[in-house]
């Protein structure tokens, strides 16, 4: 892909930069607050914004920092119609990339008391992610411009966690209903 192609990643960085501007930081802060939409990882929201500047889709501005000045970027004309533009394109399904998946269906090879230990961290992850969102949609209060647009993504993220939770039950059940040995080759 060339390097001045805009990805789904370039648009949720135009948008989560909107009307008010972000610095990185802030950037890389409401992705972690929204983790269950997060698509990248901590050190692309501090490129991505430099590549957008570069291709004249953001404008960067120094203002005071609590520590060091920052950089913060808003939308430029060009960035906000290739926003547009991306949102009009159609939207496709989105993929579903699971770890806890690829371990279920990997059981019979691994056995299921394996896959059983293995997911049962993804209980403190939902609980971590329930007070994640919690707090999230909290903080979409202090953004009235924003605050319809956040509340249905936390809701769809909501909905998510309720989906994985339920799921995990179910595969609970099913793999503690006839314990089976390793396959072997």
């Amino acid at each position: 892909m060339s390097s001045d192609a805009l990805t789904p990643f370039s648009a949720e960085v135009l948008a989560l930069v909107g009307n008010g501007g972000a610095s990185a930081h802030d950037l890389r802060r409401m992705a972690e607050r929204g983790r269950v939409f997060q698509w990248a990882g901590e050190s692309q929201y501090y490129t991505e914004p430099k590549r957008l500047a570069a291709l004249g889709y953001l404008e960067p501005r120094t203002e005071p920092g609590k520590t060091r000045p920052r950089t913060v970027y808003t939308l430029t004309a060009r960035g906000r119609a290739a926003l547009e533009a991306w949102v009009r394109s159609p939207a496709r399904f989105p993929s579903l990339r699971h770890e806890a998946l690829v371990r279920v269906l990997a059981a019979d090879v691994v056995g299921e008391e394996a896959v059983r230990e293995g997911i049962a961290a993804l209980d403190a992850q939902l609980v971590e992610l329930d007070l994640a969102v919690e707090q999230a949609r909290a903080d979409a209060e202090r953004l009235p411009h924003r605050r319809k647009y956040l509340l249905m993504g936390y809701r769809l993220a909501r909905g998510w966690l309720d989906l994985n939770r339920d799921w995990l039950h179910e595969i609970r059940v099913e793999l503690a209903a006839e314990p089976k040995r390793r396959m072997r080759r």
